[in-house]
């Protein structure tokens, strides 16, 4: 009997042994990076760059925290990046979009990181130059563009020249692991580019057929037109035989007569002075050339902020980064409470009261807002501001002081805030904005020693008892905390916090 005893405790012994032996020689599924397939951004800011100011720090301190997957090469940095699984291995691959520091000025480029599974690490396999060269103005994302469902990836940013250029290139499923991807358009014009998306059947989404290609359009000025606002725009379709994307058509659109000086004080290349043109609230023209009240654009470069308003939502950006372009200007902003949303602008002119405006989202994120931002915009008279600011004001700032039971709050014109409380001050920025129905108030508290804002002690409340859109107009307000994410508003349903005026 205990001979039989020995035996078991020895076979015990010798499976548990072997276990162990299991776990610590054979690689783990989880030591292979399982990360959420989903594209992610990331904009880092050179020491040396002229956009790390103050605001550009603000925005940065907003970003998802982010690593790469590997690291680049000494004298290389980061502008953006995004994960994607090409292979549907159920393990990413990363697009990183870089500068060179060295070598050629500001040259711009994309490399690809993909999973080494014999060394358990990721390897840099390949990278090429593209035209882009301002790096405040890159955008990198993917996108079906052919309807077979591979992944492209599009660059678009703008050069020296003030060209805006797009880069397309596509993943080839049977591709040489030393040349990824091939590029099938390389699109460049004094104006802006644009991917037409159309509806795709219903058997696309299922799964069961291909859809149709997209068609890129670039418009731009007509070089055969003495009008500097004569325009011509350009369609491109993909060659399925030649395997890249080819002119298709060509169309000729007449622009108005303006006089050539007052074309070259708007259009000096001086960023400001176009910004300073468009200083006023816009309403969107419709296809029938009819002005839609509904849906309208307010630029207030003294702010720096870009108020949207389409589809009964108002959502404020911040005004990042500007550019002029040949015809106008570029726009990089970012909303301020879903700070994922980046949206880049590129507006031209039409005529002293009308801009054309092209939208870029490098991020697909949509909340709250269909309304498509392409289009025609049309300058609003003074009476019709007036009437707009009577109906739906939504002031993102005002000028009071409120007690609370948690002390009393001081709003400053400027944006800022101050938080008295048990004889202590903290201080931040704030803004007041409205999400469909909802009137909305955030707080970013300061934090740090240089003064940075916000990141994940930011508040967010829904604000009621505000008199048409304005808190300067309210005796009490009514704070209710919610968190503002993609799936919409969510309460936390707290105890409300009222505020009173103080007199």
């Amino acid at each position: 009997m205990s001979v039989k005893r020995n035996s078991v405790t020895a076979v015990i012994f010798l499976l548990c042994a072997a276990g162990i032996a299991v776990l610590i020689f054979l690689p783990s599924a989880e030591k292979k990076p399982q990360e959420r397939h989903r594209t992610r951004l990331i904009v880092p800011a050179a020491a040396d760059d002229p956009q790390s100011g103050p605001l550009f720090l603000e925005q940065m301190s907003y970003e998802e925290s982010y690593s790469l997957k590997a690291p680049l090469e000494s004298g290389e940095l980061a502008l953006s990046a995004l994960n994607i699984d090409f292979d549907n291995d159920s393990i990413e691959e990363q697009i990183v979009a870089f500068r060179s520091q060295t070598g050629v000025e500001n040259q711009v480029a994309i490399t690809l990181f993909s999973y080494d599974d014999r060394g358990r690490q990721y390897r840099r396999l390949w990278n090429t130059p593209v035209a882009a060269l301002t790096p405040g103005t890159v955008s990198l994302y993917t996108q079906d563009l052919l309807g077979d469902r591979s992944h492209c990836i599009i660059v678009t940013g703008m050069n020296t020249q003030g060209e805006h250029i797009m880069t397309v290139f596509r993943n080839d499923p049977q591709r040489d692991s030393s040349l990824p991807f091939a590029i099938i358009a390389e699109i460049r014009i004094g104006g802006s580019i644009t991917v037409q998306e159309t509806e795709r059947p219903l058997a696309y989404q299922q799964g069961i057929a291909r859809g149709q290609p997209f068609v890129i359009t670039a418009s731009g000025h007509d070089g055969a037109s003495d009008n500097m606002l004569d325009r011509v725009e350009i369609a491109y379709t993909y060659n399925s035989a030649r395997g890249i994307y080819e002119q298709s058509s060509t169309t000729r659109v007449p622009g108005s007569q303006i006089e050539e000086r007052r074309l070259r004080e708007i259009l000096t290349g001086d960023p400001k002075n176009f910004e300073n043109f468009i200083n006023d609230l816009w309403y969107h023209v419709t296809p029938q050339g009819t002005i839609d009240r509904g849906q309208y654009l307010y630029f207030d470069p003294e702010k720096r902020e870009i108020i949207f308003f389409g589809d009964g939502t108002q959502q404020v950006f911040a005004w990042n980064y500007s550019n002029s372009t040949r015809y106008g200007l570029f726009i990089s902003s970012q909303n301020i409470s879903v700070t994922t949303l980046r949206r880049f602008l590129n507006i031209e002119l039409e005529s002293l009261d009308s801009i054309s405006m092209r939208v870029n989202e490098d991020i697909r994120l949509k909340i709250g807002l269909s309304a498509s931002w392409d289009g025609s915009y049309r300058r609003a008279g003074a009476a019709v501001r007036a009437s707009v600011t009577e109906e739906k004001p939504a002031r993102p700032y005002t000028d009071a002081v409120y007690d609370s039971s948690m002390g009393r709050l001081r709003f400053y014109a400027n944006g800022e805030y101050e938080l008295t409380s048990s004889g202590t001050i903290s201080k931040g920025r704030y803004a007041f904005f409205r999400t469909g129905s909802y009137d909305l108030l955030e707080l970013r508290p300061e934090r740090g020693a240089n003064g940075v804002y916000g990141g994940e002690n930011r508040l967010v409340y829904h604000c009621t008892g505000m008199e048409g859109g304005d808190a300067s107009e309210s005796a009490n307000l009514s704070l209710a905390r919610v968190r503002l994410g993609t799936s919409g508003i969510q309460e936390f349903h707290d105890a409300p916090i009222i505020l009173t005026k103080a007199q």
